[in-house]
């Protein structure tokens, strides 16, 4: 059993310890916003933050958790008014939309990281998180866009990233 804060409210597990975090989330909680891509860490599908750092949760045991504070995509801002959720609606970021989630929490962890990123640093930060769509193009122009303050202030529909699980 482990115990830590997810998206602000304390849970408790009740599998087992080793158990990937990912799994923790989608089969025991309930959430499916994060998804599963590749299990090896490589593709980013699965990234959640955990004391605001961006991690894989498919590699990361439930045991390495404990006590800490863990923000799914469902967590990020339930209203979608996120500055990278609304960028995301205004570059029109996704296609297919299954990286999405994964791809918003690292944009998420790197401009809390660096508020003002340079396209180099964008490119570095996003490394490893891939799209099978190849939307990589607004991808960026989505967090340049964020980190401007240039998306609109009004929330856009609001993204769905656990609506197909």
């Amino acid at each position: 059993m482990t115990t830590f804060k997810l998206n602000g409210r304390e849970v408790t597990t009740t599998g087992p310890d080793d158990a990937p975090l990912l799994w923790v989330i989608r089969d025991e909680i309930g959430l499916k916003g994060t998804k599963f891509g590749c299990g090896i860490g490589q593709c980013g599908a699965c990234t959640v933050h955990v004391d605001g750092k961006a991690v894989r949760s498919c590699l990361t045991p439930a045991s390495r958790v404990a006590g800490k504070a863990v923000t799914t995509i469902e967590g990020l801002d339930p209203h979608g008014a996120h500055p990278v959720q609304m960028a995301w609606v205004e570059a029109q970021a996704p296609q297919c939309g299954y990286c999405q989630s994964g791809q918003i929490m690292q944009a998420a962890a790197l401009l809390a990281a660096n508020p003002h990123p340079t396209d180099t640093q964008i490119d570095q930060g996003m490394n490893g998180n891939l799209c099978r769509c190849m939307a990589y193009v607004r991808i960026k122009q989505a967090i340049q866009l964020a980190s401007r303050g240039k998306a609109a202030a009004r929330p856009a529909a609001k993204i769905r990233q656990g609506a197909a699980a």
